[in-house]
């Protein structure tokens, strides 16, 4: 499982983009149901980059969007490489599974049957195996992580990069979690909020495995809470239930109805997602009391390859994808703003009747779906969004005027489908 993402195409007899200097052309045609080339992805990052600083970032400064949605959105946002996000309890297997997948230890991790892993670690490519701390890759602009500096301290302090050289890192960027614990206890003294960091890994996640014990299928309130937090991702969630020979067949058949129905309960949608079943370690399976043996383990190993093998050319999607929800959020937000500056009155009163709009935010949502034509799926929650407005005066936020509006709404009418004209939409 150490080999590269190139070399399980080439064996597996599918083809790889190559990689080629990053083209800021039209790259030619792109006969329909080829693959996209490296050039192509790179030309459709570049403008949505130049979209996002002329049109829309200036209206997320003005109207503070950042507070509401995520940080703004800088170059390492748009050029980092596609990520995988390992979620779980403790000592289900998500180190050892990274392992397995590098054929390597990523410096500074430590395996055990105890809660082990105690920090969010990213582990990417290095020539030279390195650790770097949290406080410095949030100041680091060339990075993505810059956002996470909103966590604080406490979050920092728990977070790091880990460099080796790895060949699968040179193609994806791999992210091991903390194991998710039980308790009140635990969840208060972490001095920041789990659920709303793996919130923020998810939305820039092209991939998220959701790692399982075959003896600890119970699922904490906790992980149910950063499980209801993907929710607007399912297309990404993939579920691992690790260490499969470690009981009979008969038991992993219950085992895998009993996860099915847990996770149903969880998730609460009628699709069901896709489950691999495996053991995922450098250890010789155990097939001994299990009928099905290795043949079963060896071809969910190869789907799960698979899988993983189709990430990079999934990436250029999920970041038009992605690009796309934070227009029509910050459409969203700017409709919403400019309705609730416009009840504001011209003289005093403005802290009591925003104390007003607040406490009836329902209503005012409702009404702005009627004026301004608002999807009610794009609405934001009521509850964060009356919480971040308690601290902004809202009667100070600039006024969006027609033409701001309409260059925003025209970045999703025209711009976006103008670039995947352009670039011959590889998708």
């Amino acid at each position: 499982m150490s080999e590269s993402l190139r070399e399980v195409a080439e064996r597996t007899g599918n083809t790889y983009p190559t990689k080629t200097t990053p083209g800021r052309r039209n790259p030619g045609s792109n006969p329909r149901g080829q693959r996209m080339t490296a050039a192509q992805a790179t030309g459709i990052v570049d403008a949505l980059k130049e979209i996002y600083k002329t049109k829309v970032r200036p209206v997320e400064e003005a109207l503070k969007f950042g507070s509401f949605y995520s940080p703004l959105l800088t170059d390492g946002d748009f050029e980092g490489k596609p990520n995988v996000l390992l979620l779980g309890q403790y000592s289900t297997g998500k180190t050892t599974f990274i392992k397995h997948l590098l054929g390597t230890e990523y410096p500074g991790c430590n395996i055990g049957p105890e809660p082990t892993t105690d920090r969010f670690v990213v582990v990417m490519h290095g020539k030279e195996p390195r650790v770097t701390p949290g406080q410095t890759l949030a100041v680091q602009t060339d990075k993505p992580f810059t956002g996470l500096s909103n966590f604080g301290s406490a979050f920092l302090s728990k977070f790091q990069a880990s460099s080796c050289d790895a060949k699968l890192l040179e193609e994806v960027t791999i992210i091991d979690t903390p194991g998710v614990l039980s308790g009140e206890k635990q969840r208060i003294d972490r001095g920041y909020s789990f659920v709303h960091v793996c919130e923020w890994f998810a939305a820039r996640s092209d991939v998220i495995l959701l790692l399982f014990d075959p003896h600890k299928l119970d699922i904490s309130d906790e992980f149910k809470s950063v499980i209801a937090s993907l929710r607007g991702h399912d297309d990404k969630v993939r579920v691992v239930l690790n260490k499969a020979d470690q009981v009979s067949a008969q038991q992993l058949m219950r085992v895998y109805g009993a996860l099915m129905w847990s996770l149903g309960k969880v998730f609460n949608t009628p699709e069901v997602c896709k489950v691999y079943v495996g053991s995922f370690n450098d250890q010789p399976l155990n097939t001994e009391n299990n009928q099905l043996g290795a043949e079963l383990f060896e071809k969910e190993q190869s789907d799960l390859k698979r899988d993983l093998l189709d990430i990079p050319q999934r990436s250029c999607d999920r970041k038009v994808n992605e690009f796309v929800k934070r227009v029509r959020a910050c459409v969203t937000h700017a409709k919403i703003m400019t309705h609730l500056r416009g009840k504001m009155p011209l003289m005093a009163g403005h802290e009591s009747k925003q104390k007003k709009l607040l406490g009836r935010l329902d209503k005012e949502f409702e009404e702005c779906v009627h004026t301004h034509q608002i999807p009610k799926g794009d609405l934001p929650n009521e509850r964060r969004f009356a919480e971040i407005c308690k601290g902004m005066p809202i009667w100070k936020m600039p006024k969006v005027d027609k033409k701001q509006m309409k260059a925003l709404e025209e970045v999703l009418s025209v711009d976006i489908p103008e670039v995947m004209r352009r670039f011959d939409n590889p998708f």
